[in-house]
């Protein structure tokens, strides 16, 4: 048996790789024979339900972490538009147009170090009125670092899983933020797990770092037992440091999404910023062990049209949530 091959099965019945060593083949091995095991382990364990999340931007601008990545820092200077939290109406109205079109998951994602005070009130109105209106959309949170007690008040709201990306691994992290430590990422994702949350955390590839770095990152978020995985390619924006970096290429964004595949085996991998690049819509990351991604706008870049990807998952045999007529 072809080792590929034999470490596909192990994964399949419950091995976990945790080390560098144990992953190097993941790094060394035939591409298209690492995207077919990595598409194995996702139908045996994961089944062919294609998971759609969609997001809006519901605070932009002026957030005081100095990420290099980010359009939203107020250390870099892109121009991107800045608002405070956006009005109930414009949410409801906006999640109601993805749960039409058959999206699962709806989060709304304020830029910041974290939400208190009267924008969280805001944001738990938010929850508890989408939730009352769309009761079949599943409802996500991303709003950076906040207390146990926040958190349970999302939980309440009808909230069942919080975004909080650690971006990168624990050795390279220094390099992306300074203004916040990985450990404190780590501690936030602990105390949305008290809350009784589940976790949907992942990162950014393409920003410099190794290929050890990648699997660093995996190990932890399978470690964390994140529930769905996050994967961004960077867009270089200019007015960040990173405006001149130089693209992935694609291969290495494939085996990139099929280690994760094999490290983190049971969690949805999704596939977020960076998939417009791809000619076909991205239908080569859904043969590398994704089944999941974020569909219509991002945040400060432009997304894949629902309905395209809608006929594109369909078309590669996933089944989605049906859409809906407008009453």
């Amino acid at each position: 048996m072809r080792p590929i091959r034999k470490l596909t099965e192990e994964v399949i019945h419950g091995r976990k790789l945790r080390t560098i060593e144990e992953c190097s083949i993941l790094l060394t091995s035939d591409l298209a024979e690492l995207m077919e095991g990595a598409d194995e382990i996702r139908r045996r364990l994961c089944g062919d339900k294609a998971d759609l999340c969609s997001i809006i931007n519901g605070r932009s601008g002026r957030c005081s972490e100095d990420c290099k990545f980010c359009a939203q820092s107020k250390c870099n200077h892109t121009g991107v538009m800045e608002y405070d939290f956006v009005p109930l109406e414009t949410i409801v109205e906006d999640c109601g147009r993805y749960d039409r079109l058959g999206v699962d998951r709806y989060s709304v994602v304020t830029a910041g170090r974290g939400l208190g005070g009267e924008e969280l009130a805001k944001a738990v109105e938010a929850y508890a009125t989408l939730h009352r209106t769309y009761p079949e959309m599943k409802l996500c949170g991303s709003h950076g670092f906040m207390s146990e007690e926040g958190f349970r008040m999302l939980k309440e709201a009808g909230v069942d899983v919080v975004h909080c990306n650690i971006e990168t691994s624990r050795e390279y992290f220094p390099q992306i933020c300074t203004t916040h430590k990985f450990e404190e990422k780590l501690e936030n994702i602990r105390r949305a797990k008290a809350a009784g949350l589940d976790i949907c955390c992942g990162g950014i590839i393409g920003m410099g770092e190794s290929w050890e770095d990648r699997i660093s990152m995996a190990v932890t978020i399978a470690e964390i037992g994140a529930v769905s995985v996050p994967l961004n390619v960077l867009v270089p924006i200019p007015g960040t440091p990173m405006e001149s970096m130089e693209l992935m290429k694609e291969e290495d964004i494939l085996r990139t999404v099929a280690l994760f595949r094999f490290i983190v085996p049971q969690a949805k991998i999704r596939i977020a910023a960076g998939r417009s690049r791809f000619e076909d819509g991205g239908a080569e990351l859904f043969r590398a062990g994704a089944n999941a991604t974020i569909t219509g706008d991002m945040l400060t870049t432009v997304g894949n049209n629902t309905k395209e990807d809608r006929t594109m998952l369909k078309d590669m045999g996933y089944r989605l949530r049906p859409e809906k007529k407008r009453e």
